[in-house]
């Protein structure tokens, strides 16, 4: 079977030219730069792998020269903006080691497969950041991959120790100042003037891209309860978010707040469709006769049994026709039927009794993750040519975000950006849409000096190779749209950059 979805390389190979350096508003002798109301000479970023630099699945050496902070760094700079200091990394393979062992990926480059289709492989590789060589300055970038709201005030979460049983960060361990350093205690002694805060997305994420496989913590207000792919509850986010807020501007700092955007808008969600299945007349119909019994008679035969209702029985109707299909999944929302069909009156055999347990189609408003592009359509065993991912075998439920599932995501972020907005505006602070700057990237996209801004994968310039983080272009845009917030709140006149100067997918190391 085909591969999900193919990129066309002569359009790809526009999407790697960039164009002149130049600035938006250029500088000339007869203009001056102001930083207003607000002091640009110490400048610290907080937040996570979208502050640090983090791209193509990795955090390396360009993509942090190329993170947003920086970027509105060398901007302050015309304003009386000091010295950024970022925590590099030792090289551009974007691996972590411990102790001489790898803990962390390399960064993905795009290839060519065997069939001439290109897609992002992971960079081969040895990777030489071994975070047990701890780096002993302080750093303006504290941007910390894989840090949710609450872990910027944790005690101990760049404790070296703790990084193997997953109870600190390894990004965090490289530089904090002391095994008991919080993110926030390590930014605020610094004693910044100006600073960005944009945290949350990870409080939303990791439910979303494990397709719903965590757990929706509203209600629970014990964050060391949670586990890596929950949601985080409202409440101990708006506690938590206040807090570290509070703790940056207690000195007089002014800055800016990011929201969050809608997680499901970003390519890892919007790029594998979901009618992925081609199927002839021939194979469909052999498919539904394959699952008529299971249609008509076991699906009723639940529903009037009370074990499940007529709504469930229509939701689980498995059809095919000719052209493209949904594929079949499991989904650990629906009930688990699996023990009824192996007593009476259906008494089916365990195997298909387990498979048709909380068996599915892919509705039309669900989203397929992009890794599982790589499973669909695959034979996974050689013996077994009729066992095919999606057809025959059920995609697994952690590569659907199901519409419930998407709801739980929404409902939170919405939360969390109703505080974050209400302290921007309460503290006097600048406020980014970043929410409404990606659904415009997703919905004709943003138009600048020489091409289109998209968040297409691959081609559409804004996303790098993991789906999730903007490439150098995409950060350039938003230090754009963050320096127009700045400038509008503080009457100031920093200077935006052009953000067709920085480039979109990697494809070497460099």
């Amino acid at each position: 079977m085909k591969n999900i979805y193919k990129y066309t390389l002569a359009v790809l190979a526009l999407s790697f030219i960039s164009c002149d350096p130049e600035f938006d508003s250029p500088v000339t002798e007869d203009e001056f730069y102001s930083s207003g109301s607000a002091d640009f000479s110490k400048y610290v970023a907080v937040g996570n792998s979208l502050t640090a630099g983090y791209a193509d699945g990795a955090l390396y050496i360009t993509g942090q020269k190329n993170s947003y902070p920086n970027i509105m760094a060398q901007q302050f700079a015309f304003a009386g903006g000091g010295e950024f200091n970022q925590p590099l990394m030792n090289d551009n393979l974007g691996g972590l080691l411990l102790n001489g062992n790898q803990i962390a990926e390399n960064r993905f480059i795009l290839a060519v497969d065997a069939n001439g289709n290109p897609g992002p492989v992971r960079l081969e590789g040895n990777p030489t950041t071994d975070i047990t060589n701890h780096l002993p300055s302080t750093y303006n970038n504290m941007g910390v991959p894989g840090a949710k709201s609450f872990h910027l005030l944790a005690p101990g979460y760049g404790n070296l120790a703790g990084v193997p049983i997953g109870a600190a960060n390894p990004y965090f361990a490289r530089f904090a100042s002391s095994e008991s350093a919080t993110v926030i205690g390590d930014a605020v002694a610094q004693n910044p003037t100006f600073f960005s805060l944009w945290i949350g997305n990870n409080d939303i994420l990791g439910y979303a891209t494990s397709g719903g496989s965590g757990i929706d913590q509203t209600g629970n207000f014990d964050p060391s309860t949670y586990g890596s792919n929950d949601i985080t509850d409202p409440n101990v986010f708006a506690m938590v978010y206040s807090q570290q807020v509070d703790a940056l501007t207690q000195n007089g700092a002014k800055g800016v707040l990011i929201n969050i955007p809608e997680v499901t808008s970003i390519p890892y969600f919007t790029t594998v469709p979901t009618n992925a299945i081609p199927l002839d007349a021939a194979t469909a119909a052999q498919l539904n006769a394959q699952f008529a019994a299971y249609n008509t008679q076991i699906l009723p035969g639940l529903a009037g049994m009370g074990v499940i209702s007529p709504e469930e029985a229509a939701l689980r109707m498995i059809n095919f026709s000719a052209g493209q299909n949904f594929p079949i999944m499991t989904d650990d929302d629906l009930t688990d039927i699996t023990a009824i069909l192996q007593g009476p009156p259906f008494s089916l055999p365990a195997p298909l009794a387990a498979l048709l347990g909380q068996l599915r189609q892919v509705k039309s408003d669900d989203l397929i993750v992009l890794t599982a592009s790589s499973e669909l359509g695959t034979t996974p065993d050689p013996s077994n040519p009729q066992g095919i991912i999606g057809v025959t075998i059920p995609l697994r439920d952690d590569l659907v975000l199901a519409t419930t599932e998407q709801a739980r995501v929404s409902a939170a972020s919405t939360a969390y950006n109703a505080t974050i907005q209400a302290l921007a505006s309460a503290k006097g602070l600048a406020f980014v849409d970043a929410k409404t700057i990606l659904a415009r990237l997703s919905n004709g996209g943003i138009p600048y000096d020489g091409g289109l801004l998209t968040s297409q994968f691959v081609t559409g310039g804004a996303f790098s190779l993991d789906g999730v983080h903007p490439t150098p272009r995409g950060y350039a845009y938003m230090a754009n749209m963050m320096i127009y917030a700045i400038n509008d709140t503080y009457d100031a006149t920093i200077p935006t950059v052009h953000i067709g100067n920085y480039p979109t997918v990697t494809i070497s190391n460099n």
